[in-house]
């Protein structure tokens, strides 16, 4: 562990190096015997890392840096932003985190070397630690979700508050303070709370959905969990316009917002009322919605992801499942392909950034699953279950995962953060 904060409340691991003894391989809803246990097998990672903060952020986002696009050389970085849900209203931030030093895993398994040789590894694999840095903003309340945006000249967060508050606050000046030792110094000593550019407390109730628009910069999305949906439009000194009335269609709780990659003004949104709407935000609040699939899923609908380069929304609800849908054929209510996998309601969806057939899913059931819709059924089951033949890969060992995000900018990276801390890795499958 090395960390670059004052504060306690940070801490970035290496990965775990055990590897299953035996050699079976694990899959979930087996039974382990008395003696049994499961390990990492690490073999099956490029990279694989850990960290943790003191309270837990079960929101996060990726911060797009100026680092360039594809990157593969190691070790990586990376930028993230967060919100604490401390026990304590009060006592909840904003994380900013610059998490570098990112090396691939090292499996010494059939490697062969003298003492003055492992004494040069250790000082190597001392040199390899990944290491944290961190930027704090206290924020009113837990952060029900948080989600950025870079612009030109700043670099944005927008917060949902458990107490029915919108903020979007400026983070240049903690992203600058973690490239920084001498301004993070500076910056811890501030005593002045930092205010949000934009606060917008015309929600009746707090919310969980948010999403700023990829086509149209500065332009936001806020659902709540009383059914309303506003649209927000940029203005100069950094404020926003929301709109009057909220967009008409559902009749519960809001549960997610996807702006689409490709059009401007074409949003979806998922709802508790189990359908999933796509919207034109150009027409009157009671005609935006465009098109609805009701009774998409046997329960809540949690989250929806867009996929960059083809007509189709993934979904995952209440009902463990994973539905893909074509946009085109969205209101018929008969989706593509569906994959009843994860044991417990799926927690966060979200397609590859550049392969259009690979998406990743996490759920209650502390799962993290790759898949391929690329890949042909060939007959061959395990002794255990049906195992969909598109599912690459099973990523464990954290507790109530929340959300998933690809890092757009670093090849096949995955992050994901849970009730336990923070994994980032890439699996050998995609």
């Amino acid at each position: 562990m090395e960390t670059e904060v004052n504060e306690d409340v940070v801490e970035m691991m290496e990965e775990d190096e055990e590897t299953n003894e035996n050699g079976e391989v694990y899959l979930p809803g087996q039974k382990l015997e008395a003696d049994e246990k499961l390990v990492c097998d690490t073999s099956a990672y490029v990279m694989l890392h850990q960290a943790s903060t003191q309270a837990p952020c079960l929101s996060f986002d990726i911060v797009k840096d100026m680092l360039g696009d594809n990157r593969e050389e190691y070790p990586l970085t990376c930028y993230i932003a967060a919100g604490t849900q401390a026990n304590k209203t009060h006592a909840n931030s904003i994380i900013i985190m610059k998490m570098h030093n990112l090396h691939k895993v090292v499996n010494h398994e059939n490697e062969e070397s003298d003492s003055e040789d492992d004494d040069e590894e250790d000082d190597d694999e001392g040199e390899k630690n990944p290491k944290m840095i961190a930027a704090f903003i206290k924020h009113p309340g837990c952060v029900n979700r948080i989600r950025t945006v870079t612009l030109p000249n700043v670099a944005l967060a927008a917060t949902w508050s458990e107490l029915g508050i919108v903020n979007v606050w400026s983070i240049n000046e903690q992203l600058e303070a973690c490239d920084s030792p001498q301004l993070l110094e500076t910056y811890n000593k501030k005593q002045n709370a930092i205010n949000p550019l934009f606060s917008y407390r015309g929600h009746k109730l707090e919310g969980f959905a948010l999403d700023w628009c990829p086509t149209a910069p500065g332009v936001l999305a806020t659902g709540d969990c009383k059914q309303d949906l506003y649209v927000w439009q940029p203005k100069e000194g950094g404020t926003w316009e929301v709109c009057r009335e909220p967009l008409v269609g559902h009749t519960q709780s809001i549960e997610d917002i996807q702006w689409s990659p490709n059009e401007v003004n074409v949003m979806a949104t998922c709802s508790v009322d189990r359908s999933i709407r796509v919207w034109d935000t150009r027409a009157a609040p009671s005609k935006a919605c465009m098109i609805t699939c009701e009774n998409s899923h046997e329960g809540d609908v949690n989250v929806i992801n867009w996929n960059r380069n083809e007509p189709f929304i993934l979904s995952g609800g209440d009902d463990g499942c994973l539905k893909i849908w074509d946009l085109r054929q969205l209101q018929q209510n008969s989706p593509v392909a569906i994959f009843k996998h994860h044991k417990a309601p799926v927690t966060s969806v979200e397609w590859h950034p550049t392969d259009s057939t690979v998406f990743a899913s996490s759920g209650e059931d502390n799962q993290i699953a790759q898949w391929d819709l690329g890949v042909e059924k060939d007959g061959d089951l395990t002794d255990v279950e049906e195992i969909p033949s598109q599912l690459l890969f099973i990523h464990q060992g954290q507790e109530n995962i929340k959300e998933i995000h690809w890092h757009k900018q670093l090849t096949s990276v995955l992050i994901s953060t849970s009730l336990d801390g923070f994994n980032i890795f890439r699996t050998i499958s995609v």
